[in-house]
């Protein structure tokens, strides 16, 4: 009689005791998704550099309102743990140290995406949209523009609106730049 083959999925859990018996190496840019590792892609200065100036630009902006996670994990469930390049949290005291912030927790989520494009727009836009994350941007560096995608509805998005430079976006009764978030002159 033939077995089928089966996919082990890990965990929420599991993948945090394989963090700490070192399975992987501290610099090791990991997440968990849909109970399986992904190795992120590298991060080019430009990508860095947009990520650098959104938290700096968003922690005057919402000091004392608003938890900015950068490149920090949320866990969206028991299979799902991405580290979004930054994540606009309500605000706790604690700043999330007792736990990773969860769906109910997030404001927004900002990937910057050049290599990861794909992988943002096919994998992680359903995955935040179908556990109701309220906001969710994609900075597109290749295309020097920004989506903003709102209204979560069945695993997607009801609303995008494309920013392109020039225009501004806004984020909570705050205006924004394009050309200073893309860091155009």
């Amino acid at each position: 009689m033939a077995t089928e083959v089966i996919k082990r999925l890990i965990n929420v859990e599991e993948y945090h005791k394989m963090a700490e018996m070192g399975i992987f190496k501290p610099d090791d840019r990991l997440e968990l998704i849909h109970g399986e590792i992904y190795e992120m892609s590298p991060i080019g200065s430009k990508h860095a550099g947009i990520v650098n100036k959104l938290a700096s630009l968003f922690n005057g902006l919402f000091k004392g309102k608003v938890v900015i996670g950068v490149q920090n994990p949320v866990q969206i469930d028991v299979r799902n743990e991405p580290e979004p390049d930054i994540s606009l949290l309500k605000y706790r005291p604690d700043f999330y140290a007792s736990a990773h912030p969860v769906p109910a927790d997030v404001l927004a989520i900002i990937e910057v995406s050049d290599a990861s494009i794909r992988f943002d727009r096919e994998v992680k836009l359903p995955l935040y949209a179908s556990h109701g994350i309220p906001e969710y941007w994609m900075i597109d560096l290749g295309n020097n523009w920004i989506e903003v995608h709102t209204n979560p509805k069945k695993g997607t998005y009801a609303s995008i609106q494309r920013y392109l430079p020039g225009e501004e976006i806004s984020l909570m009764e705050h205006k924004l730049s394009v050309n200073e978030v893309l860091i155009l002159r």
